[in-house]
């Protein structure tokens, strides 16, 4: 199972740069790189409120769910 983290998809259909979404939500532009490059290890609900919030989205917009060809062999 696989967590996908699509914040730069939203990001740019909202013509938002990192500086100006970091800002906005709060957070250092090192750590939204982090959450943008899908190399977090977990999100806090209170910065995916605030991701929503400001890019205007629901959080399934921003977070997808991706089974794994192991885990569909395994579960099957």
């Amino acid at each position: 199972m696989t967590i996908c983290i699509n914040l730069d998809v939203m990001m740019a259909k909202r013509k938002m740069r990192l500086n100006t979404l970091a800002k906005a939500i709060g957070i250092t532009e090192a750590n939204l790189s982090i959450l943008k490059n899908g190399k977090a290890k977990a999100v806090r609900l209170s910065t995916l409120d605030k991701l929503c919030e400001v890019l205007e989205c629901q959080p399934g917009d921003i977070l997808e769910f991706e089974a794994n060809h192991y885990d569909e062999h395994r579960l099957g």
